[in-house]
């Protein structure tokens, strides 16, 4: 999820000045047209999944009614391990309430028995103020307020078993976080009987969700809903293993203030039904086109190897869409679903679209899906903005007519998620940094490339306040500011870090293998930091310990210039010193009265070093890493000291305007 970053994009135009230099498709379409729409219809393929026959469908008694006489056949290829199966049927009602029944089939990946499920309930998140995620957020998240009429609930109307067996009165809301009694976002099932390694269970419910206004990634506004985190879905129980697990067992959290979310991969076959009048975005791809009956429009979607299904809805949406492909790009159907006041920067959306595609394709593997669904709210649906769904993600809120880059930024961040967080999905609840980070890495990379924005790491190092480990459980940052601070910057920095170190050959190959390594599966920071030791052929274990294990940044200063008159010149000593984590080569410039530069490099070894250079003239000053290639430095005050002036006057002058800028970051918030 991108936080708000008109901010940043202002300053960093400004820290450059100041600085002065510092995506033709094998499947078949069938038509599903609307009225409202311009450009081409809306098309459907067809795949599906090679799951046991059963697994999912209703035995007993259905509460699915009514699906597809003809059914989309097995894919050709199984992406994921589909550790659960979902069949859900939902209705949009007055009010902006959801009412839908939903079968869900859990396969148990693991050898102990199971005696309880555990199923996320996220909208209860905002039920009241007494919930964790509202007290964590103070009702406020990336700028947005919820308003005091604007709460919203889950509700669970009905759960049973496959022979019809009610489970209500097995059920326990559970705080394993917090002990928040207040909050409900987390839901425990007794069940009947256990469940033995290797078995299936399906659960049968009904379920009704008020929705809140949106301020949280989901909600209503007006005419539009954004459903995301909208249905009952499963907790992930993790394997012996899995992410460094001892033990195997579920991975359970309350939703939180920070956190974003954690779930397995699967399958998702969901029936919306909406008002005749709207259209509907949605994760995957129709299996046939819309039909209208009793004064509503019934969609039917299907994914397969996604771990999430999202949708949207809105009777003003202007629908684009246009096959691509590319010689890393079999072929995917982009498809825009835009705010009325953007139409008119379609062309600039779908651009966005294709060159993320392309690119992350060839840097990280092929995207595998045959959809990417774009959503650009309203203006008053900004919270709503800048969010990850597999094959669906939501642009910044058209709230500016005449958006700068942040439109292409927003759109190439969200679309990066489609790989960190999509297909290599890590856990966002205690890891947040191996999807925001690296997403945030590979977004600025395209955005430098493809639109020439540079980016500027001092000014992004120098904003760090307050670092802190990044596997850190996103609740336990202290603020908002500080997550962002961390999962973003301070993740983004570590792997500039790296680039720097062993270059971007071969960061490139370290970057591919992990995601080619770890697709569709849940790594962890560990798992990363193997890839990067087996690509470089050496420990990394030092630098992981600091930068991502623990809560350090570099910190290098010039301590002490002396000069002493000899008879055929000067000897000139200086002093640096380490007040930070380690790094392995810090270059050194020598600037002398006369003009002339030398460099030299300091290993890095100890707390401190002298050098002594002889020369014809004394040396003027001396400045750590003039170029700014330690990335993961922030306090550059202190890397540059003039020699002229007295101990007592001697001034820190080292860039002035970074530490102005520096200053000004500070009081900034995500």
């Amino acid at each position: 999820m991108t936080p708000a970053r008109t901010k940043i994009v202002l300053l960093s135009t400004l820290a450059l000045g100041l600085l002065a230099g510092t995506l033709w498709f094998a499947w078949q379409p069938q038509s599903q047209s609307d009225p409202q729409s311009i450009g081409q219809p809306l098309y459907g393929s067809l795949s599906e999944s090679a799951l046991a026959p059963n697994m999912g469908k209703p035995l007993g008694a259905n509460i699915l009614p009514d699906l597809p006489k003809n059914p989309p056949q097995p894919a050709t290829e199984i992406l994921s391990k589909r550790v659960v199966e979902y069949h859900i049927d939902v209705s949009l009602e007055k009010g902006q309430v959801l009412r839908g029944t939903e079968t869900l089939t859990w396969r148990h990946p693991g050898k102990k028995t199971v005696n309880d499920l555990y199923l996320h309930l996220y909208p209860n998140a905002f039920s009241s103020m007494e919930t964790t995620f509202m007290k964590e957020s103070g009702g406020k998240l990336r700028g947005d307020t919820m308003p005091k009429d604007g709460f919203g609930s889950m509700t669970l109307t009905e759960l049973k078993t496959e022979d019809g067996l009610s489970l209500m009165h097995r059920i326990q809301y559970v705080q394993p976080d917090d002990g928040n009694a207040g909050d409900r976002s987390l839901m425990k099932v007794r069940l009947p009987k256990p469940v033995r390694g290797g078995e299936e269970i399906t659960l049968y419910m009904k379920f009704e969700v008020k929705l809140p206004a949106i301020f949280a990634r989901m909600g209503a506004t007006d005419d539009f809903v954004m459903a995301g985190q909208w249905f009952p879905k499963l907790s992930v129980y993790e394997t012996a293993g899995q992410r460094g697990r001892a033990e195997e067992g579920w991975n359970l959290h309350q939703y939180h203030g920070n956190s974003e979310f954690y779930a397995d991969f699967g399958i998702y076959s969901v029936r919306i039904r909406v008002p005749e009048t709207h259209i509907v975005a949605a994760t995957g791809f129709p299996t046939r086109g819309a039909v209208r009956q009793n004064g509503q429009k019934i969609y039917q979607f299907y994914a397969d190897d996604v771990h999430d299904f999202a949708w949207s809805a809105s009777p003003n949406f202007v629908t684009v869409e246009e096959p691509f492909s590319s010689a890393e790009v079999p072929g995917v159907k982009i498809k825009l679903y835009l705010d009325p006041s953007h139409k008119e920067l379609k062309g600039r959306y779908m651009s966005a679209a294709k060159a993320a595609l392309s690119y992350y394709s060839k840097w990280y593997g092929p995207y595998p899906y045959s959809t990417l669904s774009i959503v650009v709210p309203p203006k008053s649906g900004n919270g709503a903005g800048g969010m990850e769904y597999p094959t669906l993600i939501t642009a910044a809120a058209a709230g500016n007519l005449n958006p700068g880059y942040s439109l292409e930024r927003t759109l190439v961040h969200e679309i990066g998620h489609q790989y960190f967080y999509g297909m290599v999905a890590n856990n966002e609840f205690e890891e947040p940094w191996l999807d925001e980070g690296f997403t945030s890495y590979a977004e600025e990379r395209l955005m430098e490339q493809e639109y020439g924005l540079t980016p500027n790491l001092p000014l992004q190092s120098g904003q760090i306040a307050s670092p802190q480990p990044l596997n850190r459980e996103s609740w336990k940052y202290g603020s908002a500011a500080e997550y962002a601070q961390n999962a973003y910057s301070r993740g983004k920095l570590v792997l500039q870090g790296i680039e720097r170190q062993v270059g971007m050959k071969k960061m490139d190959r370290i970057m591919r293998t992990y995601v080619q390594t770890y697709r569709f599966k849940h790594p962890s920071s560990q798992d990363f930091q193997r890839i990067v030791e087996r690509a470089t052929g050496r420990s990394w274990s030092h630098y992981f310990e600091q930068y991502v294990y623990d809560g350090q940044m570099a910190d290098f200063s010039v301590d002490h210039i002396t000069n002493q008159k000899l008879e055929n010149g000067y000897e000139a000593v200086v002093t640096v010193s380490k007040k930070g984590a380690d790094y392995p080569k810090i270059p050194v410039q020598f600037t002398f009265k006369d003009g002339t530069t030398i460099f030299k490099a300091w290993d890095g070894a100890g707390k401190s070093t002298t050098f002594r250079i002889k020369s014809t003239s004394p040396v003027s000053y001396v400045t750590l890493d003039p170029l700014y290639t330690i990335a993961l430095e922030n306090k550059h005050i202190n890397n540059s000291l003039k020699a002229e002036l007295d101990e007592k006057q001697q001034t820190r002058w080292n860039v002035s305007v970074t530490k102005l800028l520096e200053t000004l970051l500070g009081s900034l918030s995500w």
